[in-house]
């Protein structure tokens, strides 16, 4: 999804103004909205004294179409850099929902080189072999992991069933993805917090 977000963006900003213009033309025509003549130079503020140097269609184009696109991208970038995308795929790739469907063994081992303290080399080469064990024997051999609504009803029947005894590195990548959640929230709150006081610092 944040990949097409990405795309349908670009698209946008390189082939989709001239439809987005003719949209807006035909609602502002159909509701009496006064027009400017997008060839004539853009006025600042109510009086045609204060003109600018750009047409409003500069103006409206490149100061307000492309700028606000641009914005977005920034937007999408800052909040979903290269390891929040690997973290979110990697999550996304152990999720148990419909018979781990989205199940993929490469996202899920790029997930651990952001938990090295946890998964040094020779556990790296373990759990690869538990992945390849323990897909087969949830999609194939049990049915209670056939009907799992997400990682932690995937913890708790690892914990019922003692499998992870049998596939520790597994339990073990499923209980920091859990903790992914808590970890996020937290930072989310700290940085709101702190917003928050540099708003009122300012303005106090």
């Amino acid at each position: 999804m944040l990949d097409l977000a990405k795309k349908r963006l670009q698209m946008m900003r390189e082939t989709e103004w001239n439809s987005l213009l003719d949209e807006v033309c035909s609602f502002c025509s159909k509701h009496d909205i006064l027009i400017p003549k997008i060839d004539e130079d853009y006025t600042l503020g109510k009086s045609k004294r204060n003109r600018s140097d750009v047409l409003y269609l500069h103006h409206f184009h490149v100061d307000v179409f492309t700028t606000i696109i641009d914005l977005e991208f920034q937007e999408l970038n800052d909040r979903f850099d290269v390891v929040t995308t690997d973290l979110l795929l990697g999550m996304a790739s152990l999720n148990p929902i419909d018979s781990f469907d989205n199940f993929d063994k490469g996202r899920i081992m790029k997930l651990t080189e952001y938990y090295s303290s946890e998964f040094g080399d020779n556990k790296l080469r373990e759990l690869g072999f538990q992945l390849d064990s323990f897909i087969v024997y949830a999609q194939k051999c049990d049915s209670r992991f056939l009907n799992l609504e997400g990682i932690k009803d995937f913890a708790r029947v690892m914990i019922e069933t003692k499998l992870n005894l049998t596939w520790p590195l597994i339990y073990l990548l499923v209980k920091s993805t859990l903790l992914i959640h808590v970890a996020t929230a937290s930072v989310e709150k700290v940085f709101s917090s702190m917003k928050y006081i540099k708003n009122y610092l300012v303005i106090g």
